[in-house]
């Protein structure tokens, strides 16, 4: 005998199948799977622009080409604003002209992008992807003096 399904049924069926359609597309959202994570490349170029924008903030370099080559623009992936905000970062950290070496790990398929891990400012400050950012070196290449303890 045909019994129906209550409301509450429905219901509960329909917001489990959300739920399971949701967490696949944050998974596939969230992969570096284009990104070859065994692989650091440096790039040294100019900033021509920073997007401070979620989900993720851009960071566009012109590299200079090598032997005198035409330079090449370098989209290179970040994490979000909110993110950064909490590593001492800000929407003014990366400005355009501003000339930096950045570490990425690479796109695997030999385009010209990345995921960023960490940009050397011109003063020295190394600033991280994650964990803390370090301050520049003295001019005469000594370490940072230490902060008193607390």
């Amino acid at each position: 005998m045909f019994k129906p399904v209550s409301t509450t049924g429905w219901l509960t069926s329909g917001l489990a199948v959300a739920c399971l359609g949701c967490g696949s597309a944050a998974w596939a959202h969230h992969s570096f799977a284009m990104f070859d994570i065994h692989k650091e490349q440096s790039l040294t170029g100019t900033i021509k622009e920073f997007q401070w924008t979620n989900p993720h903030t851009w960071v566009w370099l012109v590299v200079p080409g090598a032997n005198g080559a035409p330079a090449k623009e370098w989209g290179i992936e970040g994490m979000s604003p909110n993110f950064l905000g909490r590593r001492g970062w800000t929407m003014h950290t990366l400005k355009p002209g501003d000339r930096v070496t950045i570490v990425i790990h690479p796109v695997k398929n030999g385009g010209m992008g990345g995921s960023f891990l960490r940009v050397t400012l011109a003063d020295g400050t190394v600033m991280n992807m994650m964990g803390a950012s370090t301050p520049p070196r003295r001019s005469d290449g000594a370490p940072p003096p230490v902060p008193p303890a607390d």
